[in-house]
Order: structure tokens, then C-alpha cells, then sequence
């Protein structure tokens, strides 16, 4: 009965709509410009007025609403993206804690007394990137911070160790050896311009991706006049002559052995590139056929010039894969901030978008975006975690991150005899995030990246040595000892406290 009952409604159903189409062809014969996608329609013999139009009812909505595609933007289109698990595991435990460190260091080498009140920390706290106390943050790395008790002010201070000040001067040092291999990649960056320039103001924001010392306008441009020159008041710099044995991308080498070694194509490997997807990258269909067929098309090489050659979208795009992969070839640590890489946008005539070409490409880039930063990674250069070709500056760094990853560990091992005072330094972090409060800070991030010494509280030809702390220039309790005196802070009366070996 009940299917019956169903049969005979859906027949009314049909005759229903069926009238309804016929009203609408009705509608079309007899009044020009009528529209099924909107509620009214054009009266030619009207004077050209609008008219509304009738309900179409309910059996004609799929025709009455025009379903447009849901667009993704490019926040949603990053976080759906494959993450690298190993990578942005780096980028948490090192990177991101050794940017903060990094700032603290400088607001603490920039002054003369190199130490710091702990307080005066705490209202930099938002410029540094600090999320927790300062107290707590210096405590877990007792490698790189060492706190004391200021014998005069009778204040919690802190100060750089000597093993990390040792590793700072290290790296000078080893920048400073390793001038040729500076002077060669600045002519690299200088060829792949379109006009062989570029401001001294882009090459300074790159200065510790690229390894470069500091003040290298003043050494490494004055010095070798045979390839630079300074020009537009000594902002700009210029190469003198362009090297063809340079002009050569850093992929060249992997064609080459990819054609050598594994008797492959000519097509296959002269314009490719070297593809490494992360673990659980999904490949839709028709995937594999589309990147096959842009690793066979030809580009225009980063050291070519533009005007050589012409192409379309696609090849334009490519060349840009191309500019960005010998970019991250060229830095010491085959990683740099997106923001960074958009400095070069206008003098190598890249015209698209950074970080879409280097989310489309997942294969050869990926792109991290810990804390709300962006940084792009070479992916063939790294395995799982792990730079695979070092060099002399990221060996020096990475003793660094070695100190990041050992945090508070080596210093209450039992085989160790704590002697009196060892544990001043826990005291006065607890003493200090427990009496800390959170003052506004009014100056402004030029300010903070100008310079640290006018960061302070008040006039320090003004005020008085009781209510700041900067006035005190003595350097008597700073300490002399070997590379192990970062676990040797201070007690009360201005004594070393030492550790000693059973």
C-alpha cells in the first residue's frame, strides 16, 4: 500500500516539474534577457526596466543557484600541507630557541659591563620572543647563561659563559679564514641579478644565512676591487667582470651524475630537478604524469639572462624553482626565511609569489611555519634531520646547538661533588620569576633593532646606582676561569663557587 502510495506521489512530482520547465521555455520564447540565474528579467518592450520574476519553486533550485568551486587560501593551503616531521622537530628543539638565545646574546655583548640585570630582561621579554620568565628561561640553559649575585648591587645579573663566548669568537674566526669562499658566493648572487647589481641593504639582511662577516662592505668589497664596486653613494654594489666557470647551479652536479651513473636520458636529467617527498605525501591521480612532463621542460638557468629567451607561465615559474634552489645552495645551513628570499624578487625579475612556487613544489622545498615565521628548507640537502654536506661555519654552529640540546643536563650528575653555592643560580631564577611583574614597554622595534643601550629604563647620566642598574661599569667579578665556569656562579659574598671531581 505504502509503495503504491509513494509511486503515485512521485508521478505528481514529475508532472509538476515537467509544467514548470514548459513556463520557463514560455518565459525565454516570449521575454528577451530573462535569466534563470536571477530573480528578474529585461523588458525590451518596457524601456529596458528590470522586472521581477517569479519563484521557480522547488524542483528547478539546482537550476536557479550557480555553485561556484570553494576557493582555498593560502593560510588553508599551508596547513594542509605534508608536514616534515623531522624538520619541524629541529626547527622546535634548535632553531627556535637558538633565535631567542641569539637576541638575548646580543642585548648582553652590546653593553660594556657584558652582563645584564635580570629584571631589565624582563621587560624585553615581548622583543626577544620570551614566553616565559626570564628566570626559568636562563635556568635551563646553564651551558650558555650564567647567573649571579651581583656583589654590589645585591641583584640577580647574568652573564655569557666562556665556553659560549669561546664558540662566538670561533665562528669569527672560521667566517674570517674562509674569505675566498665568501668572495665567490657574493659573485655568484651578483651574476644571477639581471643587471649584475644589488643593494648593500639586501645583502646585509642575509649576512649570517650566507656566512658573510661582519662589516663585509668595509673588508670584503674594499678588498677586492677586481670584482666589486660601489656605486649610488656606496649603497649599491656592482660586479667588475662576470666568470663563466661560476655560471654554474649547484643542481648541475646532481644531472651530471644522474646521467653518468644511471645511463638515463639526456631529456630526462637536463632540466630536472631532484624530487624527495616527505612520509605520507599523498599523490593524486594524474600526479606523476604532470611532474614528468615539467622535468623535461626547459628553462632559462639562474646565471642566464632574462632577455635571452622567452617563455610561458610555466617556464617562468621553473626558472624561479630554479633561483630559489641555488639560493638555498648557497647558505650555510641550506635554510632561509621566506621574507628573505623576497629581498631578491625585483633584481632577479622573479614576478610570482615566493611562497606559493615553493608550496607547489613540496619535492625539492619545504616550508615551516613555526611561531608564525616562514622558512624554507632544501629538502635534498638535509636526511631526516641532518645536514648532509657540512662546511666549516655550520661545523662551529652546530657546536652551538649542541649546547641548546643539552640544556641543564651535565650539571647535577651524580659523579660531580656540588660544593657550597652551587645552588645559588636555581635560587635566584625562583627568587626572581617569583617577584617579576610585567612593565609596559614603550619603545618602539626600530628602537630595539637600532640598538640595545637605548633600551634602558631612565638616563643613565641621571640616575642614581641604587634605582638602576647600568651606571655600574666594574668588571672585578667577572670571571676568569677556564671553559667550565658557566656552572660556577656565585654566592652571596662574591665567591666562585666550583665543582669538583670526585
Amino acid at each position: 500500500m505504502l509503495k503504491a502510495e509513494y509511486m503515485h506521489f512521485s508521478r505528481l512530482l514529475n508532472c509538476a516539474q515537467q509544467h514548470y520547465i514548459l513556463q520557463v521555455r514560455a518565459l525565454q520564447t516570449y521575454a528577451p534577457g530573462f535569466s534563470l540565474s536571477g530573480w528578474s528579467y529585461t523588458d525590451a518592450n518596457n524601456g529596458g526596466r528590470s522586472r521581477p520574476s517569479f519563484c521557480l519553486g522547488p524542483f528547478l533550485a539546482h537550476i536557479q543557484k550557480r555553485w561556484k568551486k570553494p576557493t582555498i587560501s593560502a593560510q588553508q593551503y599551508i596547513e594542509m600541507r605534508t608536514r616534515d616531521l623531522p624538520l619541524e622537530r629541529l626547527m622546535d628543539t634548535v632553531y627556535k630557541k637558538m633565535k631567542i638565545i641569539m637576541r638575548i646574546q646580543e642585548l648582553v655583548l652590546r653593553r660594556r659591563e657584558q652582563a645584564l640585570p635580570i629584571h631589565l630582561l624582563g621587560k624585553w621579554k615581548n622583543k626577544v620572543g620570551l614566553k616565559k620568565p626570564p628566570g626559568m628561561f636562563l635556568k635551563k640553559y646553564p651551558h650558555i647563561f650564567e647567573v649571579y649575585k651581583h656583589p654590589i648591587k645585591q641583584a640577580p645579573w647574568f652573564r655569557v659563559t666562556n665556553k659560549a663566548l669561546d664558540l662566538i669568537e670561533e665562528e669569527k674566526e672560521t667566517i674570517r679564514g674562509n674569505e675566498p669562499h665568501v668572495v665567490e658566493t657574493l659573485r655568484k648572487l651578483l651574476m644571477m641579478s639581471t643587471n649584475r647589481r644589488l643593494e648593500i641593504h639586501t645583502l646585509g639582511l642575509v649576512t649570517r644565512q650566507f656566512g658573510f662577516p661582519d662589516g663585509f662592505k668595509d673588508s670584503i668589497l674594499v678588498n677586492y676591487p677586481q670584482y666589486f664596486r660601489l656605486i649610488d653613494d656606496d649603497k649599491v654594489v656592482e660586479l667588475v667582470s662576470c666568470d663563466s666557470s661560476l655560471a654554474v647551479a649547484q643542481i648541475e652536479k646532481w644531472r651530471e651524475e644522474e646521467y653518468s651513473e644511471k645511463w638515463l636520458n639526456e631529456s630526462e636529467t637536463k632540466y630536472a630537478f631532484k624530487l624527495q617527498y616527505p612520509t605520507g605525501f599523498r599523490i593524486q591521480k594524474g600526479f606523476k604524469e604532470k611532474m614528468k612532463n615539467w622535468q623535461r621542460l626547459p628553462y632559462l638557468f639562474p646565471y642566464e639572462n632574462v632577455g635571452t629567451g622567452s617563455g610561458g607561465g610555466v617556464v617562468i615559474e621553473k626558472r624561479a624553482v630554479g633561483i630559489i634552489h641555488e639560493l638555498l645552495s648557497l647558505t650555510v645551513e641550506k635554510m632561509i626565511e621566506v621574507e628573505r628570499i623576497s629581498q631578491f624578487r625585483k633584481p632577479y625579475s622573479m614576478e610570482l609569489n615566493v611562497r606559493n612556487i615553493i608550496l607547489e613544489h613540496p619535492g625539492i622545498f619545504y616550508l615551516s611555519t613555526k611561531d608564525n615565521i616562514l622558512i624554507v628548507f632544501l629538502r635534498e640537502a638535509y636526511i631526516r634531520c641532518r645536514l648532509i654536506e657540512s662546511n666549516p661555519v655550520y661545523a662551529v654552529r652546530k657546536k652551538f646547538m649542541d649546547l641548546i640540546r643539552l640544556r641543564n643536563r651535565h650539571t647535577r650528575n651524580p659523579r660531580f661533588k656540588m660544593v657550597e653555592g652551587a645552588q645559588a643560580t636555581q635560587d635566584i631564577c625562583k627568587t626572581v620569576d617569583e617577584n617579576h611583574t610585567e612593565p609596559e614597554f614603550t619603545k618602539s622595534r626600530e628602537d630595539f633593532d637600532n640598538g640595545c643601550d637605548d633600551l634602558t629604563l631612565s638616563d643613565t647620566t641621571d640616575s642614581s646606582e641604587d634605582d638602576n642598574y647600568e651606571e655600574w661599569d666594574g668588571k672585578s667579578d667577572l670571571s676568569e676561569d677556564g671553559e667550565d665556569s658557566e656552572a660556577t656562579p656565585q654566592t652571596d659574598n662574591g665567591q666562585h663557587c666550583t665543582i669538583q671531581h670526585k
